[in-house]
Parts: C-alpha cells; structure tokens; sequence
C-alpha cells in the first residue's frame, strides 16, 4: 500500500501552498525540497514580490490572485505573520509603447480592461499627476500610468513558512534537505527514489521543483521541452531619504521604458529591515540548462547596468551602488503561461511548472486548485487553461 496519498517534490512557492492544502483536505501527504525551506537556491527568495489584482498578463488569472490574498489575510490570522502588504501598485509605459510583459503586449492597456472587468478600483493618471503623488520617478511626459491601491508586495520566505507550519499542523510531513532522484509509475501509484537509494510510494505526486523539474522528466522530453530557465538578477540601492521610499509614500511599480522585453524594470519601496529600494529586471537570453550551475555572484558590470540602462533618469535619490545583489532562476515557457499538466508516460504525476515570473502572486490560490484537482474535483478554467497542448503552435 502507497506510504502516502500524494507526494509533492519542491517546496517553494506553489509546492508549500499545495501542501497545506492537501494537508486540509485531511490526505496524508508528504514534501520533499532538496533544500531546508524557505531558501534562496530555487526562485522563491528575495523578501518580497509584487502582486497585483488585475493581470495583464490575462484575466484568467485573476480569480487566482483575488483568492490568493483571501487566503494570506487567512494565514495572517493563524499564524500572526505579516505577510501582504497593500502599498499600491504602479505600472508605467509610453503612451505610444506596446512593450510586452511576459509575453504579453500593450501591457497597460490589457491591465486596465481586467480591471474595469472585474471592478477592481484603480486610476488611470497623467503622467504630471503620477509626479506630484510619486515624485521619486522622473517622467518624460508621454507615459500613461496605471495605480491600483490594493496592489503591494508578498513575503515570499514568510508565506513559505507559514504554510509548511501549518502543514505540518494539519499532519503532513515535511522532509528537507532531500534530494529526489527519479519519478517513476509503480503499480497503481508512483514511485519516488531519493539520491539515497530510498523509495517512496504514492497514490500521485506533484512536481513543483522549478528549476529541477525538467531534469526529473527524463521520460516527458514532450513536456520538458517546453520549459527553460533563464538567471534573474535582483537589486538593493540605498536611498538617500529612505523616508521618501517607504511604504506610506512609495509604491511597488513595474516601468516599461521601451518597445523590447528587456526594455523594463519594475521595484519595491523600502521595507523596514530591508537594505533599501529592490529592483530587477527581466531577461530571458540568458539561459542556464543546468540549474545546479546557475552563476550566483553578480558582477559589477551588472550592477552598473542596472543603473546606466534602467534607474539613471528616472528613478530619483538612489545611491548609485547597490549595497546587495543576487541572482535566481527563473522557469518559463515560450507563450509566458504557466505548464500545469500530468505526465503522458507517469501517471499520477502532476507537473506545476513554469510560472514563467510571475506565478508568486498566484500561488496560494494555484495551490488550493491543484489540491482541489487531485482530491477529485473538475478542474476548472484556472488549471485546464495551462494545459500542455496549447504550445504545440507557439514557437520556442
């Protein structure tokens, strides 16, 4: 007899979420990381993330991250963490700029029309009154500005621990610092074998390991195929008022400056305890087919980039050094879409992978699907839309 119900393998963003939930939903389950987390080798680190309630990346997943914050304010409750703050979220483009956002064009544009749809309160502002209310950014004067106040940033190391300690409250169990060797059908379940040589069965499994999960598809060269991972890199610059950049007075934005993806960046405000303004950008060149190996020092060649290419002219009062960098990878696929897929050739498994940069935001609420899914309800349109076969046409 399977050991457990379901295993699920990667405990980082959507592998903790789906973990509590299944732990609610009274299976016996098991997570496994190859890491103790939260940590900062996978993509689930760096203080915070942006989330924002309507997505122009599409509407369909706004029902995600509207449950999404349902459910922090929940955890919120049970645990006494602070985990969402709501500072306000700005996104900024050129007017006449229909820059793309993980692969999604007149971002902006597409963000406005999911909040009109959804009736998420939000303004539209010129950009002289984006200047008098945020006057941290220097604009040119063409740029049209979108604000939600409901938008703000996640801890993503928080909800992280939250949700594996309530996990464990609820039964499951958690392994750490184990790494997981292969995947493979067994009988009626599924078998999962450590570096180790031990073997865990169950009923199924969830893949959510980021990063890992295509060097554990070595049956699915269909499904891995469609995955790549790209080095991120994050910023810290010290402001020189860090007043003006707090919370209170400084919102979470994301900027497109140009036509081209790499012609962005996007920023927190000055969490307190934090080294200052984060910053990042996007970059989707260079890829690392061997996630073990990703290149974590961040050069100076780097960190002055960020600077001349993104900050210099537009973001005012920063020191021009960085007091912290890192890297980090991210996965994605070609359309910037999540994969959520069961595996032709393992069944039982569950592939949750890529959230292409931006599934933190959705994460509780994806979690709480992918455990509604595997108790045995229908999915609905938040799983079925990430399903494998629309990338058959979608060039690599």
């Amino acid at each position: 007899m399977p050991a457990f119900d379901t295993v699920v393998i990667g405990l980082g963003a959507i592998g903790s979420a789906t973990l509590l939930q299944l732990a609610r939903r009274k299976q016996r389950v098991l997570g496994l990381d190859r890491w103790d987390p939260p940590h900062a080798w996978g993509s689930t680190h760096g203080d915070t993330r942006i989330t924002r309630c309507a997505i122009g990346e599409g509407e369909a997943y706004v029902p995600l991250v509207l449950r999404s914050h349902e459910i922090w304010r929940e955890l919120e409750a049970e645990t006494g963490e602070q985990l969402l703050t709501q500072c306000g979220a700005l996104i900024l483009a050129s007017g006449s700029s229909a820059a793309i956002v993980h692969n999604k064009g007149d971002f902006v544009r597409r963000t406005i029309a999911a909040a009109e749809r959804f009736a998420i309160p939000h303004e539209v502002l010129s950009p002289d009154a984006i200047m008098v209310r945020f006057p941290q950014f220097q604009l040119q004067g063409d740029e049209i500005g979108y604000f939600e106040p409901g938008g703000g940033y996640v801890r993503p190391e928080r909800c992280v621990a939250a949700q594996l300690g309530l996990a464990r409250r609820h039964g499951a169990v958690v392994r750490g610092n184990t790494q997981v060797a292969s995947v493979a059908r067994d009988g009626e379940g599924v078998c999962v074998t450590l570096a180790d040589g031990e073997r865990i069965l169950a009923a199924e499994a969830v893949l959510s390991a980021g990063a890992w999960s295509p060097g554990l598809l070595a049956s699915e060269a269909g499904l891995a195929r469609h995955m790549t991972v790209a080095r991120q890199v994050l910023h810290w610059f010290t402001p020189e008022n860090p007043a003006e950049f707090a919370p209170e007075r400084f919102p979470v934005f994301i900027w497109l400056h140009g036509d081209r993806p790499e012609d962005s960046f996007y920023g927190f405000p000055v969490r307190p305890g934090s080294d200052g303004v984060k910053v990042a950008t996007e970059q989707y060149a260079d890829l690392t087919p061997a996630p073990d190996h990703l290149a974590r020092e961040v050069t100076p060649a780097e960190k002055q980039a960020m600077m001349r290419e993104h900050l210099d002219g537009r973001l005012l009062g920063l020191r021009s050094d960085p007091v912290r960098s890192v890297a980090c990878p991210y996965t994605n696929t070609p359309d910037g879409d999540f994969l959520i897929q069961r595996a032709p050739s393992i069944p039982g498994v569950l592939l949750v992978s890529a959230c292409s940069g931006h599934g933190f935001k959705h994460s509780a609420g994806l979690g709480e699907a992918v455990a509604a899914f595997l108790d045995g309800d229908a999915p609905g349109p938040a799983l079925s839309m990430f399903a494998a076969d629309r990338l058959a046409t979608v060039p690599a």
